[in-house]
Parts: structure tokens; C-alpha cells; sequence
């Protein structure tokens, strides 16, 4: 009798475990619309920033060929490009496209330019050979093939997450590969954020447009935030959520705020005031178009989360509980050096800029550092500040250094409680010695061979 019904009892089992299976696939389908700020020297045009879209369930078995994710797989980041060899577009696996490393907890606590043209170079050289191969004399190519990698050095980036289905995602990869893939950029009319209209219309047809009247028709990565927010109003079915990627503290400079084409125009001062005295009209005119699209009304971080890359995202910390931290930390290091009121953050980033980068034996990030006669090895990274450094001196500044610049530079909507309370953790440890040496013990010969070979660009 028992035997009879051992059959039946596998297919049920069989049955439930497809069909739980079914569900946890579609639960997790979903793309996301990157809206990046914008860095650097900005005309009224580039002030817009960049637009890409995150596919959970898409990967890639090269930056232009895709497919579906096998387990455990992050998905992927798409977008169009100006100048990386002769394609259109390109996909990057999510944690390399925002920090140039494999794994997050490879993420270095504190970013400088160095730092970021090392890790960049190294995953370009790993990964990226077919599309950005080495110069003739084996230096790093130009152009903005950096641009693929380590985003969140450069700018802090806001998610807008909408619900697909996973007959979706195989039609896109399909629709991609089988496209012709060859650069077709132009500023004005082809330019990331129509390459990243197009996806979005894809999964949910004429749900974005560009806006003829607050982009003098071009398609601009701000407006189509703010089409998807408007879309999700009368279409619950979009069941849109928002996230925001927060810059990687350090000294690299911080993003400005995301504009349209007429917004920028009117907050630059080196368009708005030549065009003022020489047409009151035309300025008064920009003037009206901003107030009438209610371009400044827009928040991009409203209601988002902080997304983390090795976790759930979690809500902003909060005002109060900020300048808390802000105050425990001054006391905290008050204690290790009285009455210094030292800026951690300036002195290490001039401290780490004349460093030397390299990994450690499990692929972390570490900093060579010269201390008078001595060569000191430093855990760049979470994961090894505590356990791969020589001194526990150093470990303690670079983590007091990160502390200063998240609480002092990171918008109050792109900070957690959890981003402080890890990196809050970790300095009191510092102050510990006996647990920071505990299974160090490397001489300086030592530090040296876990270097590796440095790229000839990096003294």
C-alpha cells in the first residue's frame, strides 16, 4: 500500500517544486531605470547626466551578447555609448558597472583617482580586452571606455525598479542579438537616454517620451523619470519603486544634481546671465518653461531606498540620528588624539594619492604605503581593512577618513544606518590592536609579493 502511493507522491512533489520555482522566477523579474548624475564639467546638455537600465534576469556571456541568468547571477547593466569601439551598446555585470570589482565586498572604503583608474584598468584588462584593448604601447586606450566600469565613483545614481515578466526578458534578448549592434550616437536625437526610452517602451509601450517643451525635444534621463513615476500613477501594474545608489566616499569630487535641457540652461550662470542681458525675453521665456513643467518639482530620491550591493536596500537614515553619529565620531577620535579636531578625510586622501595599489591573496584591494624607511600594507576594502593590515594606525585612519566623508558629503537621502553602523563597527575594532594583529604577522617582503605586478601607469 505505502509503495502505491510513492508515484503520486513524487509528481505532487515534483509539481509544487516547478511551480514554486515558476513563482520565484516571475516574483524576481523586473528592470530598473538608471538615472545617473552628472560629474565633471558640465555644458547644458552633458548637465543632464547619463541613463541606463539594470536587467536582474539578463546576463551576458560578453559585453554584447546576452542571455538568461544562471543562479546566483546579478544581472546585468545596459546602455548606450559614445566611442567605445564600434558599439552601439554594451552590457556589464551590475557590481563591476558600479565599482570596477567582482565581488561588493571588494569595494574600496575610500576612493580616490588612483584607486579607481587601477581598479577600472585591472577589470578592463581582465574583461574588456575585445572592446577596449590596450593602446600600441600597452597603455589604457582612450576614449570613455572607463565609463563601463565604477560609475558609483564618479556620481551617485537613482533606481526606478518596475515589474516585468520573464517572456519579457526573453523577447529583449532576443530582440538585442539579433539587432545589428553598431554605434549610432548622436547627442541630440540618439543619444543614452533614447536607448534607454526604447527598453522601456519595450516592456511597456509608449510609457516614455521626450518632452519637446522642457528638452526642446530631446530625450533627456531626468524626463523619463519623472514619464515613469507619472505612468505608474494610472498603472499600478508598473508597481514602480525607487532606490539610490550612493557615490563611494573619498576625494574623488561629488556628483551634481540631474537637470533637463531648460533647467540647465536657467541654474548655469554661464548661459543664463550672458543670455539675460542680451534677451530679457528669451531668458524670462526659459524661466516660464521651468515653472510650466514643473522641471524643479521633481525629486528623483523621494520615498527611495539605499540600496545595498551585498544586502537589502534599507530606508535613509535619518537627520537626527546622522549628527549623532557625527558627533560620536568627533568624540570617539577626540579621545585617540585630544584636541586635534583633525579632518581624517583630507589627510588620507593626500596620504592615499601617492600610495600604491594592488590585492591581496583573496583578490581584495590594499594600499602600499611608505612610512619613513618601511613599506606598510593596508585592507583597502571591508573585507580585509582588519585582517591585511600592518598597522593598525592606518586601518584606523581610513576608516575614520570614509566615516568623515559619508556623514559629512553623502546626500541625506543615499545614507543608512547600516552603511555607518558596518563602517562604525570596524573603527572600534581598530581601536583593539590585539585583533587587528591576530593573523597579520607579514613582514615587509611579505607586503611587497602580495602586490602583484603594478600597471606601468601607476608609479
Amino acid at each position: 500500500m505505502f509503495f502505491r502511493h510513492i508515484q503520486p507522491m513524487r509528481r505532487a512533489v515534483l509539481t509544487l517544486t516547478v511551480l514554486l520555482l515558476a513563482c520565484a522566477s516571475l516574483a524576481g523579474a523586473s528592470a530598473t531605470l538608471l538615472l545617473e548624475e552628472p560629474y565633471g564639467g558640465m555644458g547644458f546638455f552633458t548637465g543632464t547626466g547619463h541613463a541606463a537600465v539594470y536587467l536582474p534576469r539578463v546576463c551576458a556571456d560578453s559585453p554584447v551578447v546576452l542571455r538568461l541568468c544562471a543562479p546566483g547571477e546579478s544581472g546585468i547593466v545596459i546602455s548606450r555609448y559614445d566611442g567605445v569601439d564600434r558599439f552601439d551598446w554594451l552590457a556589464i555585470p551590475l557590481i563591476p558597472y558600479l565599482y570596477a570589482v567582482d565581488r561588493p565586498e571588494d569595494v574600496p572604503l575610500f576612493a580616490d583617482a588612483r584607486m579607481v583608474l587601477f581598479l577600472r584598468d585591472h577589470y578592463r584588462r581582465q574583461h574588456l580586452e575585445d572592446v577596449a584593448p590596450d593602446a600600441a604601447n600597452g597603455e589604457p586606450p582612450g576614449g570613455i571606455w572607463y565609463e563601463l566600469v565604477g560609475t558609483a565613483y564618479d556620481r551617485a545614481i537613482y533606481g526606478f525598479e518596475f515589474d516585468t515578466t520573464p517572456e519579457q526578458d526573453e523577447a529583449l534578448i532576443r530582440e538585442l542579438n539579433a539587432s545589428p549592434n553598431h554605434s549610432h550616437f548622436h547627442l541630440l536625437s540618439n543619444n543614452c537616454a533614447d536607448f534607454a526610452k526604447g527598453i522601456v517602451n519595450f516592456y511597456y509601450p509608449k510609457s516614455v517620451h521626450r518632452s519637446v517643451i522642457a528638452d526642446l525635444g530631446i530625450t533627456t534621463p531626468k524626463q523619463l523619470a519623472k514619464m515613469l513615476t507619472k505612468f505608474n500613477d494610472h498603472h499600478p501594474e508598473l508597481g514602480l519603486s525607487r532606490f539610490v545608489i550612493a557615490q563611494v566616499p573619498g576625494s574623488m569630487p561629488r556628483s551634481s544634481e540631474t537637470h533637463g535641457v531648460v533647467e540647465s540652461i536657467l541654474k548655469s550662470k554661464k548661459y543664463i546671465v550672458p543670455s539675460a542681458i542680451a534677451s530679457p525675453i528669451f531668458a524670462g521665456g526659459v524661466l516660464a518653461v521651468y515653472l510650466g513643467t514643473a522641471e524643479g518639482r521633481f525629486q528623483p530620491d523621494r520615498g527611495a531606498l539605499v540600496f545595498h550591493a551585498d544586502g537589502p536596500s534599507e530606508p535613509p537614515m535619518a537627520g537626527k540620528n546622522r549628527k549623532a553619529y557625527q558627533q560620536k565620531l568627533k568624540n570617539l577620535l577626540a579621545e585617540v588624539d585630544p584636541g586635534s579636531g583633525r579632518r581624517f578625510d583630507k589627510e588620507w586622501a593626500k596620504r592615499q594619492s601617492h600610495a600604491k595599489t594592488g590585492f591581496d591573496e583573496q583578490g581584495s584591494p590594499i594600499l602600499l604605503i611608505q612610512d619613513g624607511e618601511h613599506l606598510v600594507r593596508v585592507g583597502a576594502s571591508a573585507a580585509n581593512v582588519l585582517n591585511a593590515s600592518d598597522s593598525p594606525q592606518f586601518a584606523r585612519q581610513i576608516l575614520a577618513a570614509r566615516l568623515q566623508s559619508e556623514l559629512r558629503h553623502s546626500s541625506p537621502h543615499a545614507l543608512s544606518e547600516g552603511d555607518i553602523a558596518r563602517d562604525w563597527n570596524l573603527l572600534q575594532q581598530t581601536l583593539r590592536p590585539q585583533r587587528v594583529s591576530e593573523g597579520v604577522g607579514l613582514s615587509t617582503a611579505g607586503s611587497m609579493s602580495a602586490l602583484g605586478a603594478l600597471p606601468s601607469n601607476v608609479p
